[in-house]
C-alpha cells in the first residue's frame, strides 16, 4: 500500500520481486485507478540501491515534494517503483538522516558487517549464510598475510555461484575480472582506490592503504554486481510489460520514466519489455545511472561488430532521453570502472584517476553521460532548465552544479534531491 503520508497524490507504488512479477493488487488499483483520478502525465520513478522499502518510499516523497508547485496546473499522478534492492546501511545518503548503524559505528566501532547489512546480504545470497558468517569474521580478524585475502576472494566468488547474472550493457561475456582475478590484487586496488576518494589530492595524513578495506569493497561490488542483474530482469520482464497494460487501458496518459542509479537501468530496460507498438513513453531521464555508457551504442568504440545491450532503444521513447551525471560521483568515477573490467584486460587499475587509467571502455552513464550514439546533445543544467532541451534523442546533462555533496565510498553517488532535477523531469516531459 502507498504510504498515506506521501507528498504527493495521487501516489501509487508497485512492488516487484526478483523475477520482475509485480504486486497484482497494486497492479490492478493503479490500472483501475489512473484514468478515475484524471491523471494526464504519470511520472515513474525507480530506486537505486535502498536498504528497505521504508528508505525507498522517504526517497520518493523527497524527491516528489517539488512537482505540485512546479507544474501547479498539470494533471500529474506518481509511481514509486519498489525492487528488491540493497544497500550496505553503513553508506552515508545526503539529505537524510544517519542510519543507527552508522552513528552507532562512528561512536563505538563495532564489526566489519553489522546485523543490518548481514541480513541484507543474505537475501540477495538466500541459502548462503555459513559462507557470508565466514566472510565476517576474516573482515574483523584482518589476518596478515595473501592467504586469509586468497580465502575471502574465493568465498565472494562462491557468493556469486548461482547468482543473478546481469545481461551484459555491451554484450561483453564473463565476470568482471575484479572477482577472477587474484584477491590480494583486487583488495589493494580497491584499497588504493577508497584511499584516492577518501584523501582526494595527498591530503596530510595520508597512510598506505589496508588491503581489508578493499576486501570490504570487494564484497560491496559483488552485491551492486547482483542488483545490476535484477534491475535489468525486473524493467524488461516487470516494468515494461505493464507499461503496455497501462497504455492498453489508459491510452491517453502520458508516461515520464525516472530512475536513479539501478533504478537508471531498471527503467531503460523497460524500453526493451515494451510492446512493439506502445508510444506512450514520452520521456526517460536517469540520474547517475550506475550502467554502461555504451549500452545505446550501435557500434562499440573498440569493436564495431558489437554493440550495447540497449542499442537503440532511445527510439521507443516519443521524446528525450536524458541523463545527468556528475564528476563528483566516486561510486561510477572511481568504483565503477574498477569493478566493471573484464578478464584479460591488464591495464593497471591504481592510481588516483582509476576511470583515466582505466580508459572510457568500462565508464558509467552517471560519470559521464551517453556515448557513442550520434547526434547526442551535451548541454550544462542551467542551459537545460534554460529551455535547451530537445524534443527527441539522447540528451546528457552536466549536473554537477548540484549533484555534488556525499562522503566516501560513493561520494555524490545519491545526491539527487533538488528541485532542479524535479525541473529536469518535466522539461523532458514537456509537462508545463
Amino acid at each position: 500500500m502507498a504510504d498515506p503520508g506521501m507528498s504527493v497524490s495521487p501516489y501509487w507504488e508497485l512492488t516487484f520481486d526478483t523475477n520482475g512479477d509485480v504486486d497484482p493488487s497494486e497492479r490492478d488499483r493503479l490500472l483501475a485507478q489512473v484514468t478515475e483520478r484524471g491523471v494526464r502525465d504519470l511520472v515513474v520513478f525507480a530506486h537505486g540501491w535502498n536498504e528497505d522499502r521504508s528508505a525507498a518510499t522517504a526517497l520518493y516523497r523527497r524527491f516528489f515534494a517539488p512537482f505540485p508547485g512546479l507544474a501547479p496546473h498539470a494533471r500529474l499522478g506518481y509511481v514509486g517503483v519498489v525492487w528488491p534492492s540493497m544497500r550496505f546501511s553503513d553508506e552515508p545518503i545526503p539529505d537524510f538522516p544517519k542510519s543507527v548503524v552508522a552513528t552507532e559505528a562512528e561512536a563505538a566501532p563495532g564489526p566489519a558487517l553489522d546485523k543490518d547489512t548481514r541480513r541484507a546480504l543474505l537475501a540477495v545470497f538466500p541459502g548462503r549464510a555459513s559462507v557470508l558468517d565466514r566472510l565476517a569474521r576474516l573482515l574483523d580478524e584482518r589476518p596478515e598475510g595473501d592467504a586469509g585475502q586468497a580465502e575471502f576472494g574465493r568465498l565472494v566468488r562462491l557468493l556469486l555461484d548461482g547468482a543473478e547474472r546481469p545481461a551484459a550493457d555491451t554484450d561483453e561475456p564473463g565476470l568482471p575480472a575484479v572477482f577472477t582475478e587474484d584477491p590480494a590484487t583486487a583488495c589493494a586496488e580497491f584499497a588504493d582506490a577508497l584511499g584516492a576518494v577518501a584523501a582526494p589530492g595527498g591530503a596530510e595524513g595520508f597512510s598506505l592503504p589496508n588491503p581489508w578495506d578493499g576486501a570490504k569493497e570487494l564484497l560491496r561490488q559483488a552485491a551492486y554486481y547482483t542488483m545490476k542483474g535484477r534491475a535489468g530482469t525486473v524493467g524488461e520482464h516487470g516494468l515494461g510489460p505493464l507499461l503496455g497494460r497501462l497504455a492498453a487501458k489508459a491510452p491517453g496518459v502520458r508516461v515520464h520514466l525516472a530512475g536513479h542509479s539501478f533504478g537508471g537501468r531498471l527503467v531503460s530496460f523497460a524500453l526493451r519489455g515494451l510492446p512493439s507498438a506502445v508510444r506512450t513513453v514520452k520521456s526517460v531521464t536517469l540520474f547517475e545511472g550506475a550502467f554502461s555508457h555504451y549500452a545505446f551504442a550501435r557500434r562499440l568504440p573498440d569493436d564495431p561488430h558489437r554493440s550495447g545491450a540497449l542499442k537503440d532503444q532511445q527510439l521507443r521513447v516519443d521524446g528525450p532521453l536524458v541523463c545527468c551525471y556528475s564528476r563528483f560521483d566516486a561510486a561510477l568515477g572511481t568504483f565503477y570502472p574498477l569493478a566493471s573490467r573484464l578478464s584479460g584486460d591488464d591495464r593497471s587499475c591504481l592510481g588516483n584517476e582509476i576511470a583515466a587509467v582505466l580508459g572510457p571502455r568500462w565508464g558509467a552513464l552517471g560519470h559521464d553521460g551517453v556515448q557513442s550514439v550520434p547526434g547526442t546533445v551535451a548541454l550544462d543544467l542551467a542551459r537545460a532548465l534554460a529551455g535547451g532541451l530537445p524534443a527527441s534523442g539522447c540528451v546528457n546533462i552536466d549536473a554537477a552544479s548540484v549533484v555534488r555533496r556525499g562522503g566516501p565510498p560513493a561520494g555524490a553517488h545519491s545526491d539527487i534531491l533538488h528541485p532542479e532535477l524535479a525541473r529536469v523531469v518535466l522539461a523532458a516531459g514537456r509537462v508545463s
